[in-house]
């Protein structure tokens, strides 16, 4: 690419006869260097620009290709967190329901148990009211024969 500088060193050589005006020609270079120059300065920068705006996209994309991954990370996470606490709740249900039949169970034991009890104490009851029973007609006989000797 032909720099401003280049433009500005350019010589024509010099001809006699039906020649450009060495004047008119150095203006016209002139202009065209000073026209040049901005161009050329304007292109050099917008490179520059078009240069650091590619970096910033490669950075963007980079955080993007962070910001994703983190994201399929963050929901599979919260996946494993769900079913863990699944599963937690399951086998908190199957304990309570563990310890409830086997809280049934010592209750229909225990109810077996003074069933027994209320059985055996009404058993004794008999006895015992058999024994009175009995106590109470040895007794009355034992009056009578009292009251016959008498």
């Amino acid at each position: 690419m032909i720099t401003p500088l280049d433009i500005e060193n350019k010589k024509f050589s010099k001809q006699m006869m039906n020649g450009y005006s060495v004047e008119e020609v150095d203006d016209f270079l002139d202009d065209l260097t000073e026209d040049y120059s901005k161009n050329y300065k304007e292109v050099t920068e917008l490179r520059t620009k078009v240069e650091e705006l590619n970096k910033s996209l490669e950075h963007y994309k980079t955080i993007e290709e962070t910001l994703q991954s983190t994201l399929v990370m963050a929901q599979s996470t919260a996946e494993d967190v769900k079913n863990v606490a699944k599963q937690q709740a399951d086998q908190i249900i199957n304990e309570a329901k563990g310890n409830a039949k086997k809280q049934v169970e010592e209750l229909e034991t225990e109810i077996v148990a003074k069933r027994k009890e209320l059985e055996d104490v009404k058993k004794q009851f008999d006895i015992y009211k058999a024994k009175m029973e009995s106590l109470l007609i040895s007794q009355l006989e034992l009056l009578k024969d009292i009251n016959k000797e008498d």
